[in-house]
């Protein structure tokens, strides 16, 4: 019997009491399962166990993970982040590099690049966002790049010591599934549920350092500069140093978001 395993009352809402029970007295559960987080093995009769369902438009997938990676939760995805994380479990989905997505209005993409930042003597997950042209405000023409300005609207807060954690973003979060990265989350309007703020268009892969980053320090640090500020660098030593050039110029902002669905990890 899966003694460790954990069915939120969320989960337990969408599924139905009958599921749930049967996930509980082990009819339905897994004998093993890799972690939708961490991509490690877990055992729900020896590992504590948390059922993970991510909800699309038209479909829904249930999912494991460890209770220390993700509590139980059910997480609201487009059908297309649904679709790419199912072919990420089912490992159809080719390895990603950098994720570019359309922001709002079309004027750019959104590039967005994995690394781990030295802060404290700790090694922190980051994700490092950069447009490939200016960003106009909705309904402007530009010249303008207004990309930093609409953040800091949002919560985020300029960085002037990349030596500071950011501070926390309430509402925000970062998909990740299946061990892969899928979207960073913002609030809806009008207390709706999370939307994609960026979504990738193919999973984006994520170093085993990394994976194991997060799942220590469950939140993941979100830094965004304008277009030429912190480019394409081959290693994260030149990563940070283009992070502390960028802050040094008032040219970057940041924040950090706990995984999707996760407000109080």
């Amino acid at each position: 019997m899966p003694r460790m395993l954990d069915v939120s009352d969320e989960v337990r809402a969408e599924i139905g009491d009958e599921e749930a029970e049967r996930l509980l007295t082990g009819d339905d559960a897994p004998r093993s399962y890799d972690c939708t987080s961490c991509r490690t093995p877990g055992d729900p009769e020896t590992d504590r166990t948390s059922t993970v369902l991510f909800v699309g438009e038209e479909t829904a997938v249930l999912a494991f993970a460890h209770a220390g990676c993700i509590p139980s939760q059910v997480v609201n995805v487009s059908e297309e982040q649904l679709q790419g994380a199912v072919r990420s479990i089912t490992g159809d989905s080719p390895a990603g590099g950098d994720a570019p997505q359309n922001v709002p209005g079309g004027q750019a993409v959104l590039g967005i690049t994995s690394g781990l930042v030295l802060i404290g003597g700790e090694l922190h997950p980051a994700l490092v966002v950069e447009p490939t042209a200016p960003i106009a405000r909705p309904g402007t023409t530009g010249p303008g790049d207004d990309f930093l300005p609409l953040l800091i609207e949002q919560g985020f807060i300029p960085v002037t010591d990349t030596a500071e954690l950011p501070s926390p973003l309430s509402g925000w979060s970062v998909l990740l599934a299946a061990g892969q990265l899928h979207a960073v989350l913002q609030p809806g309007a009008e207390g709706g549920g999370q939307i994609a703020w960026w979504q990738a268009h193919q999973a984006l892969s994520v170093t085993d350092g990394w994976r194991a980053a997060v799942n220590k320090t469950q939140r993941v640090l979100i830094y965004a500069a304008p277009v030429g500020s912190i480019g394409q660098q081959p290693r994260e030593d030149l990563l940070r140093d283009a992070l502390d050039k960028a802050a040094a110029g008032g040219k970057l902002v940041a924040a950090s978001m706990p995984l999707a669905g996760t407000a109080g990890v």
